[in-house]
């Protein structure tokens, strides 16, 4: 069929001419409503769940049980499919001891369960230091 029959074919039921594979010799074209088509191939597809980042606080001090409870929110982020910094704040005279920051954090590391991986190790940034963690990409 001609572009024309295919263009008044079209018209005439109210539909749009869709070239399906122009690569193709000759292209091959398709007559059906376009809106209805790309909608259904986005819910076919469906909407796609992008990885937020969480953020846990914690301070060089901090408890056995609150360090638990910590974990326990990383772990379940990860699970979410989302992924978890963790900052760790020193305030005054904590920063002189740095130390104690990344022992805890080999703590958290030690405590975690499941698939992750660590995507950016322990890191100063002024005051703080940083890590995040996110599900393990399979």
């Amino acid at each position: 069929m001609t572009v024309r029959d295919a263009l008044a074919v079209a018209i005439e039921r109210d539909l749009d001419l869709v070239e399906v594979s122009p690569t193709a010799a000759p292209p091959v074209c398709k007559i059906l409503d376009f809106g209805k088509y790309k909608y259904q191939m986005n819910k076919k597809h469906g909407p796609r769940k992008t990885a937020d980042v969480k953020e846990v606080k914690l301070r060089p001090q901090i408890n056995e049980h609150d360090l638990d409870l910590k974990v326990k929110n990383i772990n379940r982020f990860i699970e979410g499919g989302d992924k978890a910094k963790v900052v760790m704040m020193f305030r005054g005279r904590e920063i002189i001891r740095q130390e104690f920051g990344l022992k805890i954090f080999e703590k958290i590391i030690g405590q975690l369960t499941g698939k992750y991986q660590i995507e950016q190790q322990p890191k100063f940034e002024g005051k703080n230091i940083t890590m995040v963690i996110a599900p393990k990409s399979t």
